[in-house]
């Protein structure tokens, strides 16, 4: 074992280089941040009253899917903040942890048991005590969806991806197979008025290409998932956000879900990797190059590769990007389905 003292500037050193990497074009949206200054606090204050503050917390979706399937339960925890909780539903077969959970059992055709250790509001910064309860129920595989609140609250983002890749090295230390769904495209939440839209979206986009690059260097899997539903997003308000303008409704966290369930099935060897069909949008490259390339793409999977038995080259360490197929999980099982005859745990 080596030496924690020595451990945590290394650590630190490289969270700042990841940040570095995906700061390509920041010192351009620092200028615009100056300029504009004075519109942009205005236009915040504004954002702030228009999206109604939280009223109630999200339903519980904490149970066994497909109880009555064999096999033991495989495991899933649900990380996070208030989009990994399903805030804006108010249903539980409607949060993403329901949807993941349901289409997982139905594939495998095994019981799933969730746990769900999201918090409404979380920042990067709050995903340690998340982890240590999660490792308490001898995860097999997490699902982590954090970022948000990170760039509304203008956190550093190398201290935003420091504690992520904190909580992916802790979870894949134990055993835990990781899938992170990338900082979501602030740029599509209406409240938010041009130029502040436009700083949101860009915002996101660093953050999300620097969280790809610390999640697949901690051994976890990055899905981008930002401009896959920011065009969706923008185009049909009224079905993809809930009732505060902010927050997913039940069909766009569907759409979440069906981008995030093949990963998560990759993750747990439960579907054959194919060789990349798109050239230019799939294959190994550098992983910053991949993290970008992951960031401008909707529905993009980042992991780990080998290039001729090597783990790293020039650019650093080698990623596979790949376009995956979207698995339908449905925002609303049918009656009797796996998620309807879960069996809770805890409060309802």
């Amino acid at each position: 074992m080596g030496d924690a003292g020595s451990v945590a500037p290394v650590r630190r050193q490289r969270a700042r280089r990841i940040a570095r990497l995906a700061a390509i074009g920041t010192g351009a949206t620092v200028a615009a941040t100056a300029a504009t200054g004075g519109v942009l606090l205005g236009q915040a204050r504004q954002a702030r009253r228009t999206i109604p503050m939280a009223q109630a917390p999200p339903p519980r979706c904490d149970g066994v899917y497909g109880a009555r399937l064999p096999g033991p339960p495989i495991t899933m925890v649900v990380l996070g903040d208030s989009s990994a909780a399903g805030y804006g539903v108010h249903r539980r077969r409607e949060t993403p942890g329901s949807l993941l959970a349901t289409g997982l059992s139905r594939r495998l055709h095994r019981p799933v048991r969730l746990h769900r250790f999201a918090v409404v509001g979380a920042l990067s910064s709050g995903l340690k005590p998340q982890v240590e309860s999660a490792l308490e129920v001898e995860p097999d595989v997490a699902v982590i969806l954090v970022g948000g609140n990170d760039v509304t609250n203008r956190s550093p983002f190398s201290v935003a991806v420091r504690y992520l890749v904190d909580a992916v090295r802790t979870l894949r230390a134990a055993g835990c197979e990781v899938v992170v769904g990338t900082c979501p495209d602030l740029g599509t939440i209406r409240p938010i008025q041009p130029p502040l839209r436009w700083l949101a979206r860009r915002w996101s986009r660093q953050l999300a290409a620097a969280q790809t690059v610390g999640v697949v260097e901690a051994g976890g899997r990055a899905v981008s998932l930002g401009d896959m539903l920011g065009p969706r997003f923008a185009a049909e308000p009224g079905r993809m956000f809930a009732w505060d303008r902010f927050h997913p409704s039940a069909e766009g966290y569907a759409i979440a879900a069906a981008a995030l369930l093949p990963t998560v099935l990759s993750a747990l060897g439960a579907v054959p990797e194919r060789r990349p069909v798109l050239p230019g949008v799939e294959g190994v490259r550098s992983l910053p190059e991949a993290a970008h390339q992951a960031a401008r793409h909707a529905g993009t999977e980042v992991s780990g590769a080998q290039l001729r038995g090597r783990d790293r080259g020039p650019g650093g360490r080698w990623a596979q990007l790949r376009r995956r197929a979207f698995f339908g999980v449905g925002a609303v099982p049918p009656t009797g389905s796996a998620a309807d005859s879960a069996t809770l745990e805890g409060t309802a």
